[in-house]
């Protein structure tokens, strides 16, 4: 027979939310226990250069950044654990996980930063690049600096994808735009801005191939039309992929309301309660919108404070 694990808090996944969220709870003496996840760290550990994180007056690479707020989080107590949640029941007022090894956990407060998975094209050329970190990147806004007065790619066709092309025309010479069909998914108004750009090429029925480098750095892109089977390369540095996100939310679906692409719903605004008592979510798993290492760290103390707030109303 196993033994059931009772906490006041547990917190599912790392990232900033989950490790703000950690310190906050650990200061507030919930005694929080974290399992990292499959990828320890979030999606900031695929981040070359953090330059835009206040504090940081120099940059920080990602895995850095991501071990210093894990130690932050054990300074004050946090029992981080390796390994991952791999089922949830929410149906009573204990909330019940289980890991993968079988523990059985018993918590009054759960907060979800599981965060979310950039898609990419899955091309083995785009993969070694992306790890790398010689020039492929899913995030315009966090990368886009680096690739200043030089020229470069975006793949997609949404409102994400206008707007990431329309922030690389900024700062790049020239951004070629690969859209797979013959017209744009995105809205009228960011498409018309994409189109009005000078600087953006848009080369419509268009797949990637393969991304070109010199084993170190992107130098471009072998691309196709899918109409003509026309190939042709295109020569850039930066590589971006803006063909959305994936949250990590697959294990929570029965209990907590999600939205059509997996995103968590907050239950009010300017909160981090899911539609469960006791549940509350941090991070990109609930932001469809930003994305950001600064505004996931922002919503890991909400969801803190508010668990800490519920722990106390309950118990008082």
């Amino acid at each position: 027979m196993s033994t059931i694990e009772h906490l006041e808090c547990l917190i599912i996944g790392s990232g900033p939310a989950g490790y703000t969220a950690a310190i906050y709870a650990a200061r507030a003496d919930m005694k929080p226990v974290m399992y990292q996840g499959l990828q320890p760290g979030g999606q900031l550990t695929t981040t070359n250069e953090v330059e835009n994180f206040p504090g940081y007056p120099q940059g920080v690479t990602g895995p850095e950044m991501m071990m210093q707020l894990e130690e932050q989080a054990k300074r004050f107590d946090t029992d981080i654990r390796s390994g991952f949640i791999t089922k949830v029941d929410f149906s009573g007022d204990i909330h019940k996980c289980w890991t993968e090894n079988g523990t059985e956990i018993h918590a009054e407060t759960v907060i979800i930063s599981t965060g979310a998975s950039a898609k990419y094209l899955g091309l083995e050329s785009e993969q070694k690049y992306l790890k790398l970190g010689g020039g492929v990147s899913a995030c315009a806004v966090c990368d886009g600096f680096f690739y200043r007065n030089q020229e470069t790619i975006i793949v997609g066709a949404g409102d994400s994808a206008c707007e990431e092309a329309h922030y690389l025309s900024k700062l790049c010479t020239k951004v070629t735009m690969l859209v797979r069909r013959d017209e744009f998914r995105a809205s009228k108004i960011m498409a018309e801005r994409v189109m009005k750009t000078p600087n953006i090429e848009i080369l419509f029925n268009t797949e990637t191939l393969e991304v070109l480098g010199d084993g170190q750095l992107v130098t471009g892109a072998r691309v196709q039309n899918i109409q003509t089977k026309e190939e042709r390369t295109i020569p850039a540095t930066g590589f971006f992929v803006a063909i959305g996100h994936q949250p990590n939310t697959e294990i929570f679906k029965d209990f907590i309301d999600l939205d059509e692409t997996g995103y968590i719903k907050y239950e009010q605004p300017g909160s981090s309660k899911t539609n469960v008592p006791g549940v509350f979510v941090a991070g990109d798993a609930a932001d469809r919108t930003y994305r950001q290492a600064i505004t996931a760290a922002g919503t890991g103390c909400m969801a803190a404070l508010d668990a800490e707030r519920y722990l106390a109303a309950k118990h008082s």
